[in-house]
């Protein structure tokens, strides 16, 4: 997931989401004061008019709103209007309206042993656990699942088909044939943004639709490179551009087509979004991510993927003791600023799902953050924190949050856990899953050329310079695809097969198709493939000579591993409810 999630060991990481809303009420009401920040004040409910009151009292003005989601837009002088505003009983959050969240994923290939992940990942750690042999559906009569090596035989399907391992585990590959999913399905990915004309994305990219909700910005507060140069005049990239990577390849795991180049995505016949809510540089302004919600909303989008969390907290505490008043503010703003974008979404029928998160932590039992808050870089303290505390959106209501495995069918090292916050698992990668380091051990998907050429992954003939990144060519047209890892990776299955299921049960509504975020979700868990906590509970995983013991706790029905198992495309495509 950016900063949103991966995990990758002994490779690169590599960091990995605009137009308003149709129906937004956000309207200007006044001028805005030169070099007075703006700040996103959330009040509640019913209390709009003593919100606009309270701004005035503290000395700012309200420049715009947003009724649906219950916040004004005002400007104010710094940490005195925040603490004044904050200090109103109708006032629930501050937040400033900048950038608030950090998506990542980690390469496959081995060009940088031993470096770090970004953000809470760390990656000087392997796995141990040796391959499996394959059996005819790809797992063996005790359910476990074979290393990646067994999938690369020559198989049917798009040129790339056998290096997808991820998608014969879930049974993708033969639900192609029987459930591709259908254009009027609409999927929509909040992320860094999509590359709308790469050849194994283009057919199914819906450019009418897609919008751009953020501008880039060359520097942070600090002066410090952020995005960097601008492309376009005014920072804002159009909406086919995806200048991280991170997007495009969540995109193409869901629905690259089936057209005789590269690979295939879950639901290959469904229709792709963009709603990008991120920064090149793969931080997240929480008002984009705001907007992204409400827009998927009313245009009728059946289902988000969101494979990022909500900085500058990577645990949100109303709260926490060693927090400054203005930080509190911020994270209340946060909390209930998304929660209300959340519940407006799924109120209009989309259905939400996120990645779980790449930290290696228990989410149900955390104890100390080091990595908030997370920007500007160079910000962060250390402080403890308890369940109170939540990792937004994964532990937001009404989502379905998906953690990781790797090929052997092992929840991945790197993934994020807990009885309370695991929903789903998914394939998400984890290059050390078995005996050594192998690229094919992560998720393959489409890379942007332009992406792949300006991080040195390819040469100026375009050929790819390590094994993390694969070249495919038809009738002298190219594409190229990447190896990468995470959180991130996994919910983009589950998202996959929720719009399979769309694609079989919904029924004629705005945007095409209809189906409630909660019937889909009891259908994802009913055709999820239930996988019990290892034996001991205890798993330990063995990372370059270090031991690290993650607990697993539940049933066989649903546990911090697993959630409610693997996603199955193949039962999806078969269900009968």
């Amino acid at each position: 997931m950016r900063r949103v999630a991966s995990g990758l060991m002994a490779v690169a990481v590599v960091a990995a989401i605009a137009a308003c809303s149709p129906a937004t009420s956000r309207q200007q009401t006044a001028t805005r004061s030169p070099g007075q920040p703006e700040y996103l004040v959330f009040y509640a409910p019913g209390r709009q008019h003593e919100a606009q009151d309270a701004v005035k009292r503290a000395g700012g003005t309200t420049v715009g709103e947003d009724a649906r989601l219950g916040y004004l837009l005002a400007t104010g002088r710094g940490d005195a209007f925040v603490e004044g505003v904050g200090a109103d009983q109708a006032i629930v959050g501050v937040s400033p309206d900048r950038s608030i969240g950090f998506a990542t994923a980690h390469t496959a290939g081995p060009q940088a042993a031993g470096a770090g992940r970004t953000g809470s990942q760390d990656a000087s750690r392997t796995g141990s656990q040796d391959a499996r042999a394959e059996s005819q559906d790809a797992r063996s009569a005790s359910g476990a699942f074979p290393d990646a090596s067994a999938f690369t035989k020559a198989r049917a399907g798009d040129p790339l088909a056998g290096r997808q391992w991820d998608m014969r585990m879930i049974g993708a590959d033969r639900a192609h044939a029987k459930a591709p999913g259908t254009k009027q399905v609409l999927v929509g990915i909040i992320d860094t943004g999509v590359d709308g004309k790469h050849p194994d994305i283009a057919p199914n990219f819906n450019r009418e639709l897609s919008r751009n909700f953020v501008t880039d910005k060359p520097k942070d507060e600090y002066g410090e490179k952020l995005d960097g140069t601008c492309e376009t005049s005014g920072c804002k990239d159009p909406v086919d551009v995806d200048d991280d990577g991170h997007g495009t390849h969540v995109a193409s795991t869901i629905a690259s087509p089936i057209n005789g180049i590269g690979i295939a995505g879950v639901a290959p016949g469904v229709q792709i979004v963009n709603i990008r809510a991120g920064q090149d540089s793969g931080f997240f302004f929480l008002k984009p991510s705001l907007d992204a919600l409400a827009y998927a909303g009313d245009i009728g989008v059946d289902v988000v993927n969101m494979s990022y969390f909500v900085d500058p907290w990577l645990f949100n505490c109303a709260a926490n003791k060693s927090d400054t008043k203005k930080q509190q503010l911020e994270q209340r703003a946060i909390i209930t600023g998304m929660q209300r974008a959340l519940d407006y979404a799924r109120k209009k029928g989309v259905t939400l799902i996120t990645a779980l998160g790449n930290g290696s932590s228990d989410l149900g039992h955390p104890t100390l953050d080091k990595q908030s808050p997370g920007y500007p870089q160079g910000d962060q303290k250390e402080r403890q924190v308890d369940n109170s505390c939540i990792n937004v959106p994964a532990e937001s209501g009404g989502v379905i949050s998906v953690a990781a495995v790797g090929p052997s069918g092992r929840k991945a090292i790197y993934s994020d856990y807990g009885v309370e916050q695991t929903d789903l698992s998914a394939p998400g990668g984890d290059v050390l899953d078995g005996k050594g380091a192998k690229a094919t051990r992560s998720i393959l998907a489409a890379a942007p050329e332009h992406v792949l050429r300006a991080a040195g992954r390819i040469d100026a003939k375009g050929n790819p310079k390590g094994v993390d990144v694969v070249k495919d060519c038809k009738a002298g047209a190219c594409s190229w695809y990447q190896y990468l890892d995470g959180t991130s990776m996994a919910a983009p299955h589950a998202t996959g097969v929720a719009a399979i299921l769309i694609s079989r049960f919904g029924k004629p509504g705005p945007g095409g198709l209809v189906l409630d975020p909660a019937t889909v979700e009891k259908m994802l868990f009913e055709t999820a493939t239930r996988r019990t906590c290892p034996s001991p509970r205890a798993y330990v995983y063995n990372a370059y000579g270090e031991k690290e013991t993650h607990q697993c706790e539940g049933a066989q029905s649903r546990n911090g591993f697993y959630g409610r198992g693997i996603v199955d495309a193949w039962k999806a495509a078969t269900f009968e409810p």
